[in-house]
């Protein structure tokens, strides 16, 4: 039991720290950009490519991240994003020129997005389908707590001589406490969660020795999956890969990523000074409450509230506050649902087989379409203004609540093999219907796409003789 606890919390913590290094170099940008902007003369164009830098070495990373992932395990690919990083921020810390810093933080965005990945998928097969939902949504959570970190630093050394040395020289902090702290987890919880046993209830499940050894002689049921099948109709991977699909591309197009990236232009042109953002991450630490609800509360009615929020939005001056705490119910809203719910379902929906390169796939898409509003942000904001831009934020929030309810099953309180077989079936509320003859009772009302449904079905025509 002693052993079980320490590797609960250890994996609480490579969770915790992960969400928090990722969070802590999206955000340090915004704050290190008004020095960088005085330091190195960088106009418009520059500062787009410098902010959009992140994004494109992520993009890279997700491409070469999924075969890093699956080939190679999850831990050790934790493990090499940690000296990655490392090795950017150090770059960050001494450069003297634009060319430095651009290479730095496509360095970083390299490991943060192979992490990202890497600690999603670690943690979801580490622990049982009760535990799943608390620790993959740390990752989400210390997301927040990084932004906020991060906010709280430009403050701290927004007055300071080359202080953005410091902002991004503070990130190999958190970055060695992880690389220290999956060093004493296991290599392979995949395995463990795959055989056809008690395994199957997660590596935090088995208590003995003995179940440890007995999980290791058995032989593993784990499919073996290509690329391509991602596409094709085999255990319904083109069905999955559109949910997965749908969910980032919403994620990023109701706007979340430009908010943060740019906050302090964004307060800047409502009138207030550029260190109030820090307000703007503090809401977001509303998470931590509500993250020990996942798994117990409905996913998928979590993920179709929050992308709404963002579209309040006001020019007039004296509605600045109006507008800062529209600002602040975006972020806190994306970090309730939007923000955890999208990984916690893509650690979930694909087979372990190919699960590193579903996600990675994904997350491509993902990174792509981050780059895309944040190379076109400036522009489109100089073109049409902060209001059209946040109404169509809104709008992208009112189509993401549509898909979401239409497409994306619920997963509540089952076990990745459980969910597996639940994608494996044909998504038809016929299917779900048909099972129930004429005669029969009327079943409780469920989702059509639940999977104990289906268990019920199977228990049903075992019971029924046979001549």
């Amino acid at each position: 039991m002693g052993r079980a606890l320490l590797v609960l919390l250890l994996s609480a913590t490579v969770s915790l720290l992960g969400g928090l290094i990722f969070g802590y170099e999206l955000g340090i940008i915004s704050g290190a950009l008004l020095q960088l902007q005085a330091d190195f003369n960088l106009g418009c164009f520059k500062q787009e490519v410098l902010v959009s830098s992140l994004l494109v070495g992520a993009l890279l990373a997700s491409l070469v991240g999924g075969i890093l992932i699956d080939h190679h395990g999850r831990r050790r690919a934790i493990l090499v994003s940690n000296v990655v990083l490392l090795f950017g921020s150090l770059i960050l810390t001494l450069t003297r020129s634009f060319i430095g810093l651009v290479i730095g933080r496509m360095t970083v965005g390299f490991a943060i997005s192979v992490s990202s990945m890497a600690c999603c998928i670690y943690v979801s097969e580490m622990v049982s389908a009760h535990q799943r939902g608390l620790l993959v949504s740390l990752y989400e959570a210390g997301i927040t707590v990084g932004i906020l970190l991060s906010y709280a630093l430009n403050y701290v050394f927004a007055d300071t001589q080359d202080g953005w040395r410091y902002m991004f020289g503070l990130a190999m902090a958190p970055t060695a406490m992880q690389f220290l702290s999956i060093l004493f987890l296991p290599v392979n919880p995949i395995k463990l969660n795959t055989w056809d046993s008690d395994c199957q209830k997660g590596l935090i499940q088995m208590q003995t020795s003995e179940d440890r050894e007995t999980a290791k002689r058995e032989p593993c049921g784990e499919k073996h999956y290509s690329f391509l099948d991602l596409f094709r109709t085999r255990d319904n991977m083109r069905r999955r890969t559109l949910v997965g699909l749908g969910l980032v591309l919403f994620q990023q197009f109701t706007g979340q990523p430009n908010v943060l990236g740019y906050a302090s232009k964004i307060f800047h042109s409502v009138g207030f000074q550029s260190n109030s953002s820090a307000i703007l991450a503090s809401v977001g630490l509303g998470a931590i409450k509500k993250m020990g609800l996942v798994g117990q509360s409905e996913r998928e009615t979590e993920n179709t509230d929050p992308p709404i929020g963002g579209a309040p939005r006001t020019e007039h001056m004296v509605l600045n506050w109006i507008t800062l705490l529209s600002m602040m119910a975006f972020v806190s809203a994306f970090s309730i649902g939007f923000g955890p719910m999208t990984w916690l379902v893509l650690s979930e929906i694909y087979p372990a087989g190919i699960r590193g390169r579903a996600f990675a796939f994904c997350n491509s898409f993902n990174w792509a379409a981050n780059l895309l509003i944040s190379l076109s942000f400036l522009d489109l904001i100089d073109a049409i203004g902060f209001s059209w831009m946040f109404l169509l934020y809104g709008l992208m929030g009112v189509m993401a609540v549509i898909f979401i309810y239409f497409f994306v099953p619920e997963t509540k309180g089952q076990s990745l093999e459980e969910i597996d077989q639940q994608f494996s079936r044909k998504w038809t509320r016929q299917s779900s219907s048909a099972a129930n003859t004429p005669g029969d009772a009327p079943t409780a009302l469920s989702s059509p796409w639940s999977c104990s449904s289906f268990l019920e079905e199977e228990e049903g025509l075992r019971a029924v003789p046979h001549n």
